[in-house]
């Protein structure tokens, strides 16, 4: 059995939370803010226009692995309200940065989180491996939540170019680290882009089921809602006890 030499994480339902009542806040505030730019559209329809472009262009992103962007769907629901804009178009751009700035200060951290990475990096290398369209919002809330110190390597969807579950960015966090990717274990809690990423790119996934545990989690990658939950041979974590005792049992069998 290969040792572990390193330890990757998920962002959201991992590590941190998001405010249920977010996502139709930041969209009222999307639509508020392309009014103030002579963008106007009537709110339910555009909601809906713009869900099924995101869904529309993400599905894209599971045959490539090459990350999208909410301008793109934004724009795409505008066409359906005779705004046909560039994803490029300003008003467009400065919308999407208003909507999650809605985020901002929405994010909780699951109860330990800190407390356990700062234990585990004395003893790993720990990494951070996000899905997150617009990269500077993942910024902030990494620094918000007081996550950022914690991990030697952070790569976020929308600045490497590729998303989970395409190998290419599971590569990048083991090159990152410095250990082969049999020695990396990797945290996420959704079964498509965490742990079929994971194995698919020859990591070792752990399962976290904490979020859901505690209600907390809300949001999963709908795209990938046909992957079925890992089977037994995957191991899950309700708890960061969980985790610390599956690292202490690894150890041990290394050892002997």
């Amino acid at each position: 059995m290969e040792r572990v030499s390193a330890i990757g994480f998920d962002l959201f339902n991992t590590l941190v939370t998001v405010d249920p009542g977010s996502l139709a806040q930041a969209l009222e505030v999307l639509i508020g803010s392309l009014e103030r730019r002579g963008l106007r559209v009537p709110s339910d329809p555009f909601k809906e226009a713009y869900r099924r472009h995101a869904l529309r262009f993400l599905e894209e992103t599971r045959n490539t692995g090459k990350e999208t962007h909410n301008r793109f769907w934004v724009a795409a629901a505008l066409g359906e309200f005779g705004h046909l804009v560039s994803p490029e178009d300003e008003r467009v751009k400065a919308a999407v940065e208003d909507y999650f700035e809605a985020f901002s200060g929405r994010c909780k951290l699951l109860p330990g989180t800190l407390e356990t990475l700062d234990r585990l990096r004395k003893e790993y290398p720990l990494g951070l491996l996000t899905n997150f369209t617009h990269a500077p919002a993942a910024r902030r809330i990494i620094e918000e939540t007081g996550l950022a110190p914690l991990f030697r390597v952070i790569l976020i969807s929308g600045e490497v170019g590729y998303r989970k579950p395409y190998p290419l960015v599971f590569e990048m966090l083991a090159q990152g680290l410095g250990v082969r990717k049999e020695e990396l274990i990797y945290v996420g809690d959704d079964p498509g882009p965490d742990i079929h990423g994971a194995i698919q790119a020859g990591l070792r996934p752990i399962w976290t089921l904490y979020a859901e545990r505690l209600g907390a989690r809300h949001v999963a990658d709908l795209i990938y809602r046909d992957i079925p939950p890992p089977d037994g041979r995957v191991p899950r974590i309700s708890s960061w006890d969980d985790l610390m005792a599956l690292l202490a049992n690894e150890r041990g069998a290394v050892e002997s």
